[in-house]
Formats: C-alpha cells, structure tokens, sequence
C-alpha cells in the first residue's frame, strides 16, 4: 500500500512544475494541453519527478478527465509524505 494524494492540474502552462496547494490537493502545472489524457500523463510524470521515484510507481486512482485527481504512490511512506508537505508548502 502506498501513500494516496490528491492532485490538482493546471494544463497549459508555460512550464512543468509541482508546488503550492489547492485546499487539501497538490498543485501540478504542466505545459501538455488537456487533450487525449496527455495532461494527466504529464502530471503523472511530474509528481514522480518532483518526489524521486519512477513514473511507474505513481498510479491514477481516480479522476481520468478531472482537474482534481487522486494518485497513488508506491515509495516509503515517510519520506513520501514530508516530501508531499514541502512541496504544498506545509
């Protein structure tokens, strides 16, 4: 079981970045357009990048053709979660 997150994309940007917080979600800008899932893609590989693990280990639980979405990240759950709480910047 891994750590569960909720996420908030922004499509579009000018850049990817990962940071912020959206009430209780993660805030995750990406340049990929929201079209055919490629802002979810993006976001996924961001999150994953921004926390240090593999895009693989980083999951959609929920949230397909949202803005709002929940991911699952399979890493420790510890170091996930402080990690989490600076980038929102708790």
């Amino acid at each position: 079981m891994g750590v569960r997150v909720a996420i908030r994309v922004k499509p579009g940007g000018s850049r990817t970045r990962v940071g912020g917080a959206h009430g209780d979600a993660l805030i995750v800008k990406v340049a990929a357009r929201a079209v055919g899932g490629q802002a979810t893609e993006a976001a996924l590989r961001a999150v994953a990048g921004a926390l240090g693990v593999r895009r693989r280990d980083v999951t959609l639980v929920s949230g397909r053709t949202s803005r709002d979405k929940v991911v699952e990240i399979e890493a420790d759950v510890a170091q996930v979660t402080v990690l989490i709480d600076r980038l929102r910047g708790s």
